[in-house]
């Protein structure tokens, strides 16, 4: 057993004995997007530092937490607050989270995020679908020897974003009249926001949005067979889009002025993929 995968094993086993709740579907809150999970109905929570050998995050505004309960009669698990790879961790340790909500028994993934707009035709406050992402800036966290317990060494990344999941959330935003985009998520190392440059070849590659988080989690959960749906809430326009400085802040307040339609759209949608998804 090699020790990654231990240490995995050592996770799984320290959150086992502290609940037994079993979630069908997993969900990752982004920046400004953590009270979602104060909306469900909860029945345990388990914060990240009470998990032996488990990464916490630094960064203000997530929680750090994990919160188990209930959207409607959906079984989910939440990580109120992700795990970054520009805190410092190995890009291995950032995505064990998504590994151990698998291994608790999650088979579908939400990933939600902050991010930086570079579609010109998106503005500050949108919530976009995510269709596909680009994570070439980035460390695979597959590098390295395969855990071949979790997955296959050269995992298929044809449909990284589910199209049945995918269709069912923007049918589920026509119902609702929330308004949202679609489009390609980049990821950058970071913790530095891009310059405007940068923004330049992001979009001449076909990304619409940018940030520093969600493509290294969905590539593990794909490796795991998880099923991955993906929301973005633009909170900001990218660099040299807007002639103004970039503030962490900004991302911050447009982040929780989208919550109320993001928890709405999340909480419909979660419960739209549960009736039609066995």
């Amino acid at each position: 057993m090699s020790a990654e995968y231990e240490k995995l094993r050592q996770c799984y086993e320290s959150i086992r004995r502290q609940t037994d709740f079993q979630p069908k579907l997993a969900v990752v809150l982004g920046s400004g997007l953590g009270e979602f999970a104060e909306t469900i109905r909860v029945v345990d929570t388990v914060e990240y530092s009470a998990i032996e050998g488990f990464p916490t995050s630094t960064v203000q505004g997530h929680r750090g937490r994990f919160v188990f309960g209930y959207v409607g009669a959906v079984p989910v698990v939440i990580m109120q607050g992700r795990v970054h790879y520009y805190e410092g961790y190995a890009m291995t340790d950032v995505v064990l989270p998504i590994r151990l909500m698998k291994m608790l028994g999650a088979e579908i993934l939400m990933v939600t995020n902050a991010s930086g707009g570079i579609n010109e035709q998106f503005q500050a406050g949108d919530l976009m679908l995510i269709t596909d992402q680009i994570a070439t800036w980035i460390p695979s966290p597959l590098r390295g020897e395969n855990l071949e317990e979790l997955g296959t060494r050269f995992p298929d990344m044809t449909e990284a974003y589910d199209k049945e999941l995918r269709a069912i959330v923007t049918r589920t935003a026509n119902r609702l009249e929330i308004p949202i985009q679609k489009g390609v998520y980049i990821q950058f190392a970071g913790p530095q926001f891009e310059t405007p440059a940068e923004i330049r070849m992001a979009r001449a590659v076909g990304a619409d949005a940018v940030g520093m988080s969600t493509a290294c989690e969905v590539i593990a959960a794909r490796h795991m067979g998880m099923r991955v749906c993906g929301i973005s809430c633009v909170a900001n326009m990218a660099a040299g889009m807007t002639g103004k400085p970039l503030l962490h802040e900004e991302v911050q307040q447009y982040a929780d002025a989208a919550a109320p339609r993001f928890q709405k759209l999340l909480t419909a949608s979660i419960q739209e993929i549960a009736r039609s998804i066995h």
